[in-house]
């Protein structure tokens, strides 16, 4: 059997055959084009938005004035992959100190930051923390606020607790007192927390009676002599109140009775 391939079959296989060739080198030309144009596929990280600040320290606490501090943070990683990142600790728009190319692996992670010559000067010092990965600056959460108080000794993390006061006395010079006659005060004062430097008045009700600027009251019973300050008692109600203010905060003192001057030719006497 005889097969008979005219000259038109021919031209058509070859027609083909150019048109085959043409496509494959079209397709050949543009894939790299088309792969790259496909979005990259991230591969998964750690994120800042799943970070945690759990706990904050200092080194050493309380901290003089001039000393250097080195601190050190306790991160919780909520994911369960790991990477590395630039951690900043802020105070306001100044960094503190900074610890670069951080592991960070899921849970709990301790950092270490290099000693730091930040200089304590106000009240109070509250501390952010922000984390670089990849290139994306990010603030970290915080499980609670950590702020650095001025205190007896330094600027401590440390929860400062000032106090209880107690008035164990109050004394008035002469007693009793007669009309219009200037008088002076005398009080026990019992501190029952730290060492405080602060300053002490007397009131009678919204009005400052006398006051004992910048003492140092240590714990214990101490008294303390006011005084005078032409205040002479007039009404049938004059009441007395303590108050303490330590760095600018007041402080109430406590009382074992009503320290008030009763118009019998008015005596602070019981």
């Amino acid at each position: 059997m005889f097969v008979i391939v005219t000259e038109n079959k021919i031209r058509r296989f070859e027609k083909m055959q150019r048109t085959g060739i043409f496509i494959l080198m079209a397709f050949l030309i543009l894939l790299p084009g088309f792969v790259q144009s496909q979005p990259a596929r991230q591969e998964p990280r750690t994120r800042p938005e799943a970070l945690q600040i759990l706990q904050l320290e200092m080194v050493p606490d309380p901290v003089r004035e001039g000393q250097r501090i080195r601190f050190t943070l306790t991160l919780l990683n909520r994911t369960s992959f790991s990477g590395r990142g630039n951690l900043f600790i802020k105070d306001q728009d100044e960094v503190v100190a900074e610890a670069r190319g951080v592991f960070l692996q899921p849970g709990n992670n301790r950092v270490d930051f290099p000693d730091s010559g930040y200089r304590f000067t106000r009240r109070e010092h509250c501390f952010t923390v922000e984390v670089d990965i990849a290139g994306s600056r990010k603030p970290v959460d915080f499980a609670r606020n950590f702020c650095a108080q001025r205190a007896y000794g330094g600027w401590t993390l440390s929860q400062v607790i000032i106090g209880p006061f107690l008035v164990e006395d109050l004394e008035m010079v002469p007693d009793p007192a007669k009309p219009r006659q200037e008088v002076r005060f005398k009080v026990r004062l019992r501190n029952g927390g730290i060492p405080v430097r602060a300053n002490i008045s007397l009131q009678d009700r919204d009005e400052r009676v006398t006051s004992i600027d910048n003492v140092q009251i240590e714990p214990g019973t101490v008294d303390y002599q006011f005084p005078y300050a032409g205040y002479f008692l007039q009404r049938f109600d004059h009441c007395f109140a303590l108050v303490i203010e330590v760095e600018g905060k007041p402080y109430k003192a406590e009382t074992t009775r009503d320290l008030c001057a009763r118009p019998l030719g008015w005596t602070m006497r019981p």
